[in-house]
């Protein structure tokens, strides 16, 4: 019985705060410019410019490969950034190129769940998620779960953090804090 209400209690606060689709929520401090990686797919289109109208995917290494220009490196640019970069590149081609570049779909905003949840594994993300929407896109805690004893591993320029998170505590309302947004690369371990 205890289980199914933490259940029913996860699910009311992932009602609360999940939006009803991603243009309701603010971006997470520092991340208003989405930063591209490998697996993403652009679309860059030229206008008036059909052959030049195309996606493409960001390979592992962060590059991708475009008619005229050939290789560039895309990964760990902003659209913005990526989008300058090119027009000046097939400007030498195609005089006032009036080039724009868009994510057609996010591939490389990844964290991972494991340990003792229902259906651990790897996550893409489309939007921002907390700990608990975590969880339960995890499955939930199955029931040998240790769930005050969860950790989150975040690597940042090479060092490895170790954040706590008190399933029970968090759900009752206390320490929400501990209820961070997830950010790509994260990994959340339910021992």
């Amino acid at each position: 019985m205890r289980s199914y209400r933490m259940f029913v209690l996860v699910l009311m606060v992932l009602a609360a705060t999940t939006p009803l689709y991603a243009g309701d929520q603010e971006p997470a401090p520092g991340t208003a410019d989405y930063i591209i990686g490998p697996g993403d797919v652009l679309l860059i289109s030229v206008w008036n410019n059909e052959a030049l109208t195309r996606p493409v995917t960001v390979l592992p290494d962060g590059k991708i490969h475009f008619p005229l220009i050939k290789e560039v490196v895309a990964g760990g640019k902003t659209l913005s950034v990526l989008e300058k970069e090119l027009d000046q590149k097939i400007a030498a081609f195609v005089p006032d190129p009036n080039l724009s570049v868009m994510v057609q779909q996010v591939n490389s905003v990844l964290i991972y769940v494991v340990g003792k949840v229902n259906q651990p594994g790897r996550f893409v993300l489309n939007t921002n998620v907390n700990v608990l929407q975590s969880i339960a896109t995890a499955g939930g805690l199955n029931p040998f779960a240790k769930s005050n004893k969860i950790r989150i591993f975040r690597e940042t320029n090479g060092n490895t953090r170790m954040l706590p998170f008190e399933y029970d505590r968090v759900v009752q309302g206390e320490n929400l804090e501990q209820n961070i947004r997830l950010e790509r690369g994260d990994v959340v371990v339910v021992p």
